[in-house]
């Protein structure tokens, strides 16, 4: 979807719907000059719209204006109204008119810009609800909405420039995750890193060999029952000199469990094990497309995880890259052991900070459902930005705990640690397992395995993956250099 801007009249801009946002109680007063276009039938419909969060009504014109059609859709009441709400009414928008079939839609700006919000956020969420996965359908639907005329007096360039970046490199990460995990190997993860290389942009790849001579012997134990090699991908983002800030993102590009096998129903999901390797990619790629002044160090440690005559076995004791020895309770509990040595292998980098982002755990999805992600670190200052970050981009943060007294929990009585605790404080064991890793550089832990997917539909996210973390790591970015 292209967007243009233009400074014009509302009821002059022939296009095939023209979309008035609408606050709750408040009617459509701002829209006078058009109603009174319109035979006063804006007045009576709003008798049954109430301009509630995210309520559409839409309207034929019979050609007393030059747009076709008017979407009204509410905002819900006006000191409830946020950022992320009006994401949403963007996305509900868009979706709602492209499956109507509409192509051009144009968008007024008026009562945004009075309540002193960004017109960018409601574009930014019709951006993102225009996405669908239809690479393996044999009969597509080619509904789409393909122009926006944003009606503004005001420049809107760089801010509608950044939301479109941003959402398309959240699509981006969608089209990574959702891809089936045999298109979607190692080597093919490696192939759309390579793709982001640009001035600013250097990527290479660390194969079994040499991860095997660095020591990466927690990663190499996930990888040792699939038929795939494993390939370590370093990317670099360097329009600054600086030291960089290193994300580290889970990249198991398909995740049976290994020998302690996952239950079959739902496993076919688990080809979006990688989704924080998609979000740090995406996160470079709406980098260099802006040339924002930073220094990123993005690393993916990726890998099946499958069972296998040569596959790690429960009570199998393995060496990581800084020497501390784990013993591997659970085959499944192998995203930790990639990002054991990524955290690690980071610390060359002398970076400011690392986070990784991780669908780590399945406590994770019970604890907080679809609707935060977990955050654990041992840096205040970080997890203090990072939690701001994800208040302006919607996608939330909850702070959990991780107190001394979990590390008796992932006591080995034959290693330094052991990789699982059970059940009991499964999602904050699992994060004081990094942090054994991560030491005193300043790190935090992001958990999204309870909002990399969803099985409904959202206002600006339909069914599958959601590319969570690439608004948010980009807003912290910014807000951080």
């Amino acid at each position: 979807m292209k967007i243009l801007i233009k400074n014009i009249k509302e009821a002059g801009l022939k296009c095939d719907a023209l979309i008035l946002p609408v606050l709750e109680k408040e009617g459509i007063a701002l829209y006078k000059a058009i109603d009174e276009s319109m035979g006063g039938v804006l007045g009576k419909i709003s008798r049954e719209f109430k301009g509630k969060h995210n309520e559409v009504s839409l309207l034929h014109t019979y050609g007393k204006i030059k747009p076709e059609k008017l979407l009204l859709i509410g905002l819900g009441k006006k000191k409830e109204l946020t950022r992320e709400k009006l994401r949403q009414a963007g996305g509900k928008a868009v979706s709602y008119l492209r499956d109507l079939g509409v192509k051009e839609i144009a968008l007024s700006t008026r009562l945004i810009s009075m309540l002193r919000l960004k017109p960018s956020d409601f574009i930014e969420g019709g951006l993102l609800s225009d996405y669908r996965f239809l690479n393996y359908k044999e009969e597509k639907d080619h509904k789409a909405v393909k122009h926006m005329c944003v009606i503004s007096s005001k420049d809107l360039t760089k801010e509608i420039k950044y939301a479109e970046v941003t959402a398309s490199s959240v699509l981006f990460a969608r089209g990574l995750i959702n891809t089936p995990s045999n298109d979607m190997t190692p080597a093919l993860l490696f192939k759309a890193a390579k793709a982001l290389k640009a001035k600013n942009v250097s990527v290479r790849v660390i194969d079994g060999k040499e991860a095997q001579r660095l020591g990466m012997g927690a990663y190499l134990s996930v990888a040792r029952g699939s038929e795939e090699p494993p390939k370590f991908i370093v990317v670099s983002y360097a329009a600054k000199k600086t030291r960089p800030v290193v994300l580290i993102g889970k990249s198991i590009t398909f995740d049976s469990g290994g020998i302690s096998l996952k239950p079959a129903e739902g496993m076919e999901k688990m080809k979006y094990d990688m989704a924080g390797g998609a979000a740090v990619l995406g996160v470079i790629k709406a980098a260099a497309e802006l040339g924002l002044p930073l220094c990123i160090v993005g690393l993916l440690p990726a890998t099946e995880n499958l069972p296998g005559g040569s596959a790690s076995k429960p009570g199998d004791v393995v060496r990581a890259i800084e020497g501390k020895t784990i013993e591997i309770i659970s085959t499944d509990a192998e995203g930790r052991m990639t990002i054991a040595d990524a955290l690690g292998y980071a610390k060359r980098f002398k970076p400011r900070a690392v986070i990784d982002i991780a669908t780590l755990t399945g406590a994770c999805s019970i604890a907080l459902g679809g609707e935060a992600i977990a955050l654990m670190g041992n840096d205040e200052g970080l997890m203090e930005k990072l939690r701001h970050a994800g208040e302006e981009t919607g996608e939330r943060l909850w702070r959990m705990p991780l107190f001394d007294e979990y590390k008796e929990y992932i006591k080995s009585d034959v290693a330094d640690i052991k990789n699982s605790s059970g059940k009991q404080g499964a999602l904050v064991t699992a994060g004081y397992f990094l942090k054994e890793f991560a030491g005193e550089t300043p790190w935090a832990h992001l958990d999204i395995a309870g909002t990399a997917w969803t099985d409904k539909d959202k206002p600006y996210t339909p069914k599958g993956a959601t590319g969570v973390g690439v608004r948010l790591l980009l807003e912290f970015l910014r807000e951080f250099f």
